[in-house]
C-alpha cells in the first residue's frame, strides 16, 4: 500500500508528544512493508536538518520550511475573517508544490493526515479526490475552548474564536475522512458530538517499555522531575505554578529534595525564578530524557488544560516513577494507568502528594500493567483501517469525493 503521510512537524527526534506518535506510526507502517512517503512541515532550520534521520522509516521524505514571520502577519490579518489561526500558521505555498511533486513520485492509495492542521491539505486539490484517513489525536477545538476559560482578554477572545472556527472545520474534516483516529475515549466522545455519523476509532498512544526501563544499578534520589516542552502554554503555566506555589511546601518537608524541569523552551522568567531557589534545575532541551527520569523518585504533571493522553505520564510510569498529576490529565489516561498516579488539583493537595511520594518506598505500578499499552498493541488495527480506506477507490475504480 502506498501512503502519503502529511505531518505538521518532522517526527524526529521523537522527544515531544506530537513527534512521538507520528514517529512510531511511521515505524510501524514501514516494518509492515508499506510504501510510505512523508511530507512534513519544519518549524526551524534545526528541525529541517533532521530530515535524513527519517530515511530508514519512509520511502521518501520532503520537508517544507514554514514562513513563520509571514504567517504571523497573516495570522493578525486573519483575525477579522473566518479562517482558523491553526491553518494560517501551518500554511505554506511551498507545501502545495511539494504535494504535487509527491504525487508525481508515487500515486498514493491513501492519504494519512496527522492532526487537524494538516487535514486542510487533504481536503483541497490535488488531494481532494483521494481517500484519506485523519489522525486527529486530540480534539484541538476543545483545547482552545479550555484555554479560553483560563485566560484573560484579548487572548480569551482569540482562543474562543479559534475554538469556534476549528470546531467547524473539524466537523467537515471528520465527515469527509474515510476514518478518523483519536487517542482515547474522551476525545472520541467529543468528536461524536461534532459529527455523529463519522467513522471514529480510538488508537491509543503506546510506550516502549524496554527503552524506558531503568537500569538495574540506578540510584534514585529524592527528586521530582517535570518533563515537557515549556514553550507550550499549559506546560509553562504548570511549571510556574509548581515552582512558585507548590515547591516551597515540598522543600519544607524534604529540605534535600530536588526539582528538575527537563525539556526545551523554558522561558527566561522560569530560568531566573529557578535560579533563586535551592535544588531547582532547568535543563533546556535534552538529547535523552531517560537519565532524568531514572534519577528521580517522582514525576509531576501539573497541567490544568490537557487533552488527549500525556506521554510524559506513561513514560514516567514505564521508567518506574511515581506520578503526581491533575484530574485533567488523569481523565485522559486509561483507568489502569490512572490508578498508578496520585491526583491533586490544588496547591496543598499537590504538595502533600509530592511529599508522600518522595517518602514512599513501596513498589510503583506493576510493569505488567503497562504491557497492554505498548506501541505494537496500540497500532495493531491501523493497517486494516488504511486498507479499508484505500479499497474504496480500488473497488469502485473511481476517486472518492
Amino acid at each position: 500500500m502506498r501512503i502519503l503521510y502529511l505531518s505538521h512537524r518532522l517526527p524526529y527526534a521523537p522527544n515531544r508528544g506530537d513527534r512521538i506518535r507520528a514517529y512510531h506510526t511511521l515505524r510501524h507502517l514501514r516494518e509492515s512493508g508499506h510504501d510510505v512517503h512523508l511530507l512534513s512541515l519544519a518549524h526551524d532550520a534545526s528541525e529541517a536538518a533532521e530530515a535524513d534521520s527519517m530515511a530508514a522509516l519512509v520511502s521518501s521524505v520532503e520537508v517544507v520550511r514554514l514562513p513563520k514571520r509571514a504567517n504571523y502577519v497573516r495570522g493578525l490579518l486573519a483575525l477579522g475573517g473566518q479562517r482558523t489561526l491553526t491553518h494560517v500558521l501551518l500554511g505554506s505555498p511551498a507545501l502545495s508544490e511539494a504535494i504535487s511533486r509527491a504525487l508525481r513520485r508515487a500515486s498514493p492509495d491513501v492519504v494519512f493526515a496527522y492532526c487537524s492542521g494538516m487535514a486542510q491539505w487533504a481536503l483541497q486539490p490535488p488531494l481532494a479526490n483521494l481517500p484519506f484517513v485523519l489522525d486527529m489525536v486530540d480534539v484541538d477545538s476543545e483545547k482552545w475552548r479550555a484555554m479560553a476559560a483560563t485566560t484573560r482578554t484579548p487572548l480569551r477572545w482569540i482562543y474562543r474564536r479559534e475554538a469556534r472556527l476549528l470546531a467547524s472545520f473539524e466537523t467537515l474534516a471528520v465527515s469527509r475522512a474515510r476514518h478518523t483516529l483519536v487517542v482515547n475515549e474522551r476525545e472520541r466522545q467529543a468528536l461524536v458530538q461534532l459529527a455523529p455519523a463519522a467513522r471514529i476509532s480510538v488508537m491509543p498512544n503506546g510506550v516502549d517499555l524496554d527503552y524506558f526501563k531503568a537500569p538495574g544499578d540506578v540510584r534514585r534520589q529524592a527528586g521530582v522531575v517535570f518533563a515537557g516542552v515549556f514553550d507550550y502554554a499549559p506546560n509553562a503555566a504548570g511549571a510556574e505554578w509548581l515552582l512558585h506555589s507548590v515547591w516551597p511546601r515540598v522543600r519544607e518537608a524534604h529540605p534535600d529534595a530536588t526539582l528538575t524541569f527537563a525539556g526545551s523552551g523554558p522561558s527566561a522568567a522560569l530560568r531566573r525564578a529557578a535560579s533563586t531557589q535551592a535544588g531547582v534545575d532547568v535543563t533546556g532541551a535534552v538529547a535523552d530524557l531517560r537519565p532524568y527520569l531514572w534519577r528521580a523518585t517522582v514525576a509531576a504533571a501539573p497541567l490544568f488544560v490537557a487533552r488527549g493522553l500525556q506521554n510524559k505520564v506513561v513514560e514516567a510510569l514505564a521508567a518506574g516513577l511515581r506520578v503526581v498529576t491533575t484530574s485533567q490529565v488523569a481523565q485522559g489516561l486509561p483507568d489502569r494507568l490512572a490508578m498508578g498516579c496520585r491526583i491533586a488539583d490544588d496547591v496543598e493537595a499537590f504538595a502533600a502528594a509530592l511529599i508522600a511520594a518522595l517518602g514512599d518506598t513501596a513498589t510503583n505500578i506493576d510493569r505488567h500493567a503497562l504491557e497492554p499499552y505498548t506501541w505494537t498493541r496500540s497500532l495493531a488495527g491501523l493497517e486494516s483501517l488504511l486498507s479499508q480506506a484505500a479499497a474504496v477507490t480500488a473497488s469502485t475504480g473511481s476517486k472518492v469525493t
